[in-house]
């Protein structure tokens, strides 16, 4: 078996998220039927990925992996005789751009690294989150990854609210609890620019992101950036650590994963070891932690 990374970008609006549902169309079920398809696998391809996104949620800088038989990458030789690995992957990423939907593009794929895991051997996610509160809305051609605030926003007042809840905390006032998931979280970054177009962009970054939890947190930020609340408000939330019915989740088409950033090659599996040591409950009881 070989291991491959895949680098990705989708355009989530038409997905009901990544994860795989019978029924529905999801990103993980195009990729993994695209790669059955071009592989001839015998057995279904099971993409692990780092960040498993909501309905609606985009993203430019998703990571998977997926193992296949060594052999069905020979599948991908050209009339003119076998191909090197390199030319074989760079013929994946083009078959690939024929088979999936213009919504999906997997813009690289390579032979992961030993002690590679798309998942657990992550450092950090790094999402952006885009409001307009532009007078009349948003500019028709960007309706799909920006969302309309009908409120003027203090670009001060957004700042000074979310660097209240920087640091490492239990964000369960901002996570849809799941049982057996721990809420606490290193929120490494979180801070907002206005572009040169009006457009107010969200950094958010942190080791991992529980369910709906980027969401809630700019729900909160927006209520303080528009006056709604003072800006001390989402951090009194966040100590409180419960749901806060004033915590309205922001729309997810504002959304979109960024990067996913990894150790150097030399430390990926102790990084997937100690990562996999605090998400997975143990026999002991011990809390999981999950993805955004």
């Amino acid at each position: 078996m070989v291991r491959l990374r895949l680098d990705l970008a989708y355009d989530g609006t038409d997905f009901s998220g990544w994860a795989r549902q019978p029924g529905r169309r999801t990103v993980q079920g195009e990729i993994e039927q695209a790669l059955g398809r071009i592989l001839r696998l015998d057995e279904p391809a099971m993409l692990t990925v780092a960040g498993r996104t909501d309905a609606g949620v985009h993203a430019r800088g998703q990571v998977a992996h997926v193992d296949v038989p060594d052999a069905s990458l020979a599948e991908l030789d050209g009339n003119r005789g076998p191909l090197g690995v390199d030319e074989r992957l760079s013929a994946l990423v083009r078959r690939l751009g024929g088979v999936l939907p213009p919504d999906i593009r997997t813009y690289r794929v390579s032979v992961a690294p030993g002690g590679f895991d798309a998942r657990f051997s992550a450092m950090f996610r790094r999402y952006a989150y885009r409001v307009s509160d532009a007078v009349g809305g948003v500019d028709p051609l960007r309706r799909h990854e920006v969302v309309w605030h009908n409120r003027p926003l203090v670009l001060d007042s957004l700042n000074a609210a979310a660097a209240r809840l920087i640091g490492e905390h239990d964000f369960a006032a901002f996570c849809k609890k799941r049982e057996g998931a721990t809420t606490i979280r290193e929120l490494q970054r979180l801070q907002w620019v206005r572009e040169p177009d009006g457009v107010l962009v969200a950094t958010v970054v942190a080791d991992a992101f529980c369910h709906s939890m980027v969401r809630a947190l700019v729900g909160s930020l927006l209520a303080a950036g528009d006056g709604r609340r003072p800006v001390e408000w989402p951090g009194e939330v966040l100590t409180r650590a419960v749901r806060d019915s004033g915590v309205h989740v922001a729309p997810a088409h504002g959304l979109c994963l960024e990067e996913v950033g990894y150790p150097p090659e030399g430390e990926l599996a102790a990084r997937a070891e100690a990562t996999r040591r605090v998400r997975m409950p143990s026999a002991l009881g011990g809390a999981a932690l999950q993805d955004e």
